[in-house]
């Protein structure tokens, strides 16, 4: 049992663990009227309306702490996302609304699995993505080039050093030399371990391809595996108690 907080009527304690509900792993929820999850306020992001999961939260402010003791600003650009805030993101790359790499995807990419595999290189299909857990945040910046020099590079290098001492460890690690498949290496992707492992054992034990649905291209999760390549496609730091079929 997570203590200190009241679990919801969809939990279920199993040998101190928990079995959440496919609402719960979908991102099928409305954070701000969730037990689970907690506004982020100023200073540790400039976003309004933000929310994590409590425990997530509370593991983010002593990591936040100790940061600035050594000079170094966290924020959080990203946290919770709802499944139709992430069905808003992957539509908007399907449609060609919004460019990929500078390309309208719908055009140069007639066929659907060729489409979605280049979404998948940074965007998750909508009910896949660690963010409806409340448990994986984006810190500084969303963009490489931000953490290649100045302050996102001191910010990454602290992370790097120092995430894991409060249960936080980088999901999308460089490819092909941590592992082989999955989105692309993420410097600014971090999740709180302790909760994010066990939602990751019960999304693989309770999720099918069935419930990936509701969004353009949801025909293509299960031809391209989309659980096995991206969802369990992580660094294996962040799942070593979870085994993969």
């Amino acid at each position: 049992m997570i203590v200190g907080i009241k679990m919801p009527p969809n939990y279920i304690e199993q040998n101190n663990d928990f079995i959440i509900s496919k609402k719960h792993l979908l991102g099928q929820i409305n954070a701000s009227k969730d037990s689970l999850f907690a506004i982020i306020k100023k200073p540790y992001t400039t976003k309004p309306n933000s929310y994590m999961h409590k425990d997530a939260y509370k593991a983010y402010k002593k990591m936040y702490a100790s940061a600035a003791k050594d000079g170094i600003e966290l924020r959080i650009v990203s946290a919770f996302r709802s499944f139709k805030h992430q069905k808003s993101i992957w539509e908007a790359k399907w449609t060609g609304t919004r460019k990929v790499l500078g390309q309208d995807l719908s055009k140069k990419y007639p066929k659907a699995e060729e489409r979605a595999k280049v979404i998948l290189m940074f965007s998750s299909m909508p009910g896949t993505s660690r963010h409806h857990w409340g448990t994986d945040i984006d810190i500084y910046s969303v963009e490489e080039e931000d953490f290649q020099s100045g302050k996102g590079k001191k910010i990454y290098e602290w992370l790097l050093a120092h995430a894991n001492d409060f249960g936080f460890c980088q999901v999308y690690t460089p490819k092909p030399a941590t592992r082989p498949y999955g989105y692309e290496e993420e410097k600014w992707h971090w999740s709180y371990k302790p909760i994010a492992e066990k939602y990751l054992n019960q999304y693989k034990n309770t999720i099918n391809y069935n419930d990936i649905s509701g969004f353009m291209g949801d025909g293509v999760a299960k031809k391209i595996q989309v659980i096995k390549f991206y969802v369990l496609g992580i660094n294996p730091d962040c799942k070593k108690s979870i085994k993969e079929q």
